[in-house]
């Protein structure tokens, strides 16, 4: 794959590229990942008759236990100075994940459709308009994160690690992606 292009100015403008059937299919594989985690984390959350009643939809309480999707889906509220969350912090963190947890979801799942809906899953020419681009930002940044939690990924980590490692065949795809999006966040920069 080439950088991404940019063709056009304003709304006119379109982000082309173009990915081989390879990356195009780990591309899918890996956003497809990203989005069973997401439903599954989703349809696991037992009805509420009061949400039925209201259509105001209402997610888990609690964080995953999972630290990849604990990474994707984030509390929504932070400790306190003393790295505490206290009686009532937790009590807030808890409202606030119930509440918003929904909503981060299908915002996730949303931008994961944009791509599949765009990504040619033979590869090939791709070519996005700017909600489609801003889409994939989102989508590639969940899969970047996903990817990068399941590898331990930190900032002292080298570019490659040892051949015996069994992270080394996955760590060049964390790379490709980081790429993908800077090449994509680039063009879409004024």
């Amino acid at each position: 794959m080439r950088a991404w292009r940019r063709h056009g100015r304003g709304d006119r403008a379109r982000y082309v590229a173009v990915l081989d059937p390879a990356e195009a299919s780990v591309l899918r594989g890996l956003v497809g990942q990203v989005d069973d985690m997401l439903s599954g984390r989703a349809d696991a959350v037992p009805q509420d008759e009061l949400a039925a009643l209201t259509g105001i939809r209402t997610g888990p309480s609690t964080a995953p236990d999972d630290p990849v999707l604990a990474r994707l889906l984030p509390d929504f509220h932070r400790p306190d100075a003393e790295g505490g969350v206290g009686a009532d912090g937790a009590a807030l963190s808890a409202a606030m994940r119930s509440v918003n947890e929904p909503e981060l979801i299908a915002a996730k799942r949303e931008a994961i459709a944009a791509v599949l809906a765009s990504c040619p899953a033979g590869g090939g020419r791709v070519e996005l308009t700017v909600p489609q681009a801003e889409a994939w930002l989102t989508a590639v940044n969940d899969v970047r994160l996903a990817l990068g939690t399941a590898l331990e990924v930190s900032e002292d980590m080298p570019d490659q690690l040892p051949p015996d490692d069994p992270r080394t065949d996955h760590l060049p795809v964390y790379h490709w992606l980081t790429w993908l999006q800077d090449s994509l966040l680039t063009v879409l920069l004024p």
